[in-house]
């Protein structure tokens, strides 16, 4: 169930300038996709003729309820995701998707409006990083640390649950996350149905050693490669932040990864632990919810604590299980070791 919260209203998109189009364009790479009708690096250099054109072209867009199919297609190339996988492997894969570059402009300029609205109201999570300005990869390590540490220098030891999910921006429901939009974000009217029209109808052609298949009609995920996904995805998942707070525990999010955080005296190890399955259930009826699937194989337990306490808890039975899996765990990390991994 999707719940309302206070808001101001996101109607429409303010009107878009040639000189905003110049900045846009000129902090963009330079890169090509065989959708343009041009290449990148033409248009930067023609960019003072064409910027007033861009912005027409942007603003009919915003207001007009028009979004040309011909915007709405991706060609999409499967890469691995890191070069030790095995190329064999399907899995091994993330799809890309290459989008024309007048698509990625008009993101952006929809991105800065959407973005105002969103930090202007504060309707992220603080704990919530990545793709948001001031929320990097440095500020969630500095936040988890901070936690993990001060649960060990009060003595107590410390539970931290990796959540991993599968697949996560392709199982992306649309429907879903049009209510999200409209009753989390307040996005209404002629904004809403901008976005309506932005993910409604995708198509993508896949390609694979430079041959294009057929096209295929999408109608769930947020394209990997696109500037909006990655605020979709943010947006799609802000209110698991709600669910984590209900159980009481610490928590960061970082894109689509989540990391739960339990401090507890060591006598009361095996009680967290319960506490955290708890949790781990909740958030796998609200993944449920959602057409998004925690992965078990991919979820780590690790605990903290001083020497003496992790010997302590080598005789209790603190292992976590989701579903029919016991979450791989790692007895790793003494006080002083900056998070090494014995």
């Amino acid at each position: 169930m999707i719940s309302d919260r206070p808001y101001i209203t996101l109607s429409a998109f303010d009107e878009v300038t040639a000189e905003e189009i110049i900045k846009v364009v000129t902090k963009a790479l330079a890169e090509h996709c065989c959708l343009d009708p041009a290449p990148t690096w033409l248009v930067k250099q023609l960019l003072s003729l064409l910027a007033e054109t861009l912005a027409k072209t942007c603003n009919a867009l915003f207001s007009e309820g028009i979004f040309p199919d011909s915007l709405k297609q991706a060609i999409v190339q499967p890469r691995l995701k890191k070069p030790t996988l095995n190329p064999d492997n399907l899995n091994s894969y993330r799809p890309i998707s290459n989008l024309s570059f007048l698509l990625k402009v008009v993101e952006r300029v929809a991105a800065v409006r959407l973005s105002a609205h969103i930090e202007s109201q504060q309707l992220l999570p603080c704990r919530q990083s990545a793709y948001r300005a001031g929320h990097s990869t440095e500020t969630a390590i500095i936040a988890v640390h901070d936690e993990i540490v001060r649960c060990v220098d009060s003595g107590d030891v410390c539970a931290l649950v990796l959540l991993d999910l599968s697949a996560a921006f392709d199982t992306v429901d649309h429907q879903t996350l049009l209510r999200v939009l409209s009753h989390r974000f307040g996005v209404k009217d002629a904004a809403f149905d901008w976005c309506k029209l932005y993910l409604l109808e995708r198509t993508l052609r896949v390609c694979v050693n430079a041959q294009q298949l057929e096209p295929q009609s999408v109608d769930c995920s947020v394209p990997q490669g696109s500037v909006l996904g990655p605020m979709r995805f943010t947006s799609y998942t802000e209110d698991l932040a709600d669910l984590i707070n209900n159980h009481q525990l610490g928590y960061h999010l970082y894109a689509d990864d989540t990391q739960l955080i339990a401090s507890t005296p060591v006598v009361l190890a095996k009680v967290a632990v319960d506490h955290l399955k708890q949790c781990v259930t909740d958030i796998q009826r609200w993944c449920a919810s959602r057409h998004l699937q925690l992965n078990p194989a991919k979820t780590e337990l690790i605990w903290f604590g001083s020497r003496t306490n992790l010997k302590t808890m080598v005789t209790q039975d603190v292992s976590l299980c989701m579903d029919s899996s016991t979450i791989q765990q790692t007895l790793c990390v003494i006080l002083g070791s900056l998070f090494t991994v014995n």
